[in-house]
């Protein structure tokens, strides 16, 4: 995966991240601003309950906007290992929530009363493990069933039931929408974490791999070189023929050792078909893509030329490339078989955008000019959420030109 992927999914997260805020600490200040302001500003409540309702008020936007941000920036195990929320926020939190919660439960607003004390209570839910957080939210439940009748059954008001109903369900359902976008912001964290994590031990692996083959060849080459070097040296005094000929074989291991790298480095650099094929399989599986291959028995069979197999490697490659960064594909295929004469590739997914800015770039233009150039031809189609793309060389092509490796 290049840092351009790395990049766009940056991206990606960082805007799913924004919405979380809008949906969790931006709607909890805004709840806030306007049922409980709107009461505040009401002209029939007594001075005496707006005024410190109004401080209350702004205490507790802030200590919840506070709390919740600072929440979105922690994993939740990371949250319960830090020790919940921070302790003069929450204190401020309760503290303005106790007070939004009497004021007007003592003029018989038993619609508004639970408003704060619901959010206060959704958000140290936010910083607890998940059996905690049912503990917490169902007893909340059960309490917020209390104050509102007790009142009611005190003023003989007749809204015992609602008083009694209401504010228990609108704990329920705060906890529900405040933790639900927080649960997929953690889940898109994680998964985030596993592909770059998926990718650091991709690199790795290869370049073990590489390190492995170079040490193979680079060792036994060495170790003889070494050897013969220190025969020729004790020869080059009492036999100086027989010194002269070690050093030959010297020289020749030396121009071996420096072909076997060569060829261990151009292997290395270069991509295969099969191997890109392969890759794909796993690459598309794991970004959540249900992925067919096929592969006709008589192209598995059929021998390319190297530089054939590396062109069409390069456009399963950049197929590949183009589901995952401009589709949001959910199927895809690919059919590889020999036909009339060409090695036939054709990659297909569903999920394309509108306007792919695959076209706008130079991956699949450059590569149908150099498979133009090896007598072959790549096309692409684009059919509402459809991409196609399709790609066909000769199997005896005289003297394909696939260019440099990238």
């Amino acid at each position: 995966m290049g840092d351009g992927e790395f990049d766009r999914e940056a991206a990606g997260l960082t805007g799913f991240r924004r919405y979380t805020w809008w949906a969790v600490p931006g709607m909890t200040a805004c709840v806030l601003a306007l049922f409980v302001g709107e009461w505040v500003l009401d002209g029939d409540v007594p001075l005496p309950a707006r005024a410190p309702a109004a401080v209350a008020l702004v205490v507790e936007v802030w200590a919840s906007v506070a709390l919740l941000s600072r929440r979105l920036a922690l994993l939740p195990v990371t949250a319960a290992q830090s020790g919940g929320p921070p302790l003069g926020l929450l204190a401020a939190a309760v503290g303005a929530g106790v007070v939004l919660a009497v004021l007007p439960l003592s003029v018989r607003n038993y619609g508004l009363w639970p408003v704060a004390p619901a959010l206060v209570v959704a958000i140290v839910a936010t910083y607890l493990p998940p059996r905690h957080r049912r503990l917490l939210v169902g007893g909340a439940v059960v309490l917020a069933l209390l104050p509102g009748s007790l009142v009611s059954l005190a003023e003989g008001d007749g809204e015992s039931a609602y008083a009694a109903l209401f504010p228990a369900g609108l704990v329920a359902f705060t906890a529900w929408v405040t933790l639900g976008p927080l649960w997929a912001w953690d889940t898109a964290r994680r998964l985030d974490a596993a592909r770059r994590l998926e990718a650091e031990l991709a690199v790795k692996e290869e370049r073990l791999r590489f390190a492995a083959d170079l040490h193979d060849i680079q060792g036994h080459h060495l170790q003889v070189i070494a050897l013969k070097s220190e025969l020729a040296e004790r020869l080059v005094e009492r036999d100086p023929a027989r010194a002269a000929a070690e050093m030959k074989e010297i020289r020749q291991l030396s121009a071996d050792a420096l072909s076997d790298t060569r060829a261990v480095v151009r292997g290395y650099r270069r991509t295969t078909l099969h191997d890109e094929i392969a890759n794909a399989t796993r690459v598309l599986a794991a970004a959540g893509i249900d992925a067919r291959m096929t592969l006709a028995p008589d192209a598995v069979a059929t021998d390319l030329a190297e530089s054939a197999r590396h062109l069409l490697g390069l456009v399963m490659r950049e197929a590949t490339t183009n589901v995952l960064r401009h589709s949001r594909a959910r199927h895809a295929e690919v059919d590889y078989r020999i036909a009339d004469g060409h090695a036939r590739l054709r990659v297909r997914n569903d999920g394309a955008e509108e306007h792919p800015t695959a076209l706008d770039g130079t991956g699949l233009r450059g590569l149908a000019e150099r498979l133009e150039a090896a007598g072959g031809e790549l096309t692409w189609q684009h059919d509402g959420d459809r991409f196609v793309v399709e790609a066909a060389l000769p199997t005896c092509s005289p003297n394909p030109v696939d260019g440099a490796a990238p």
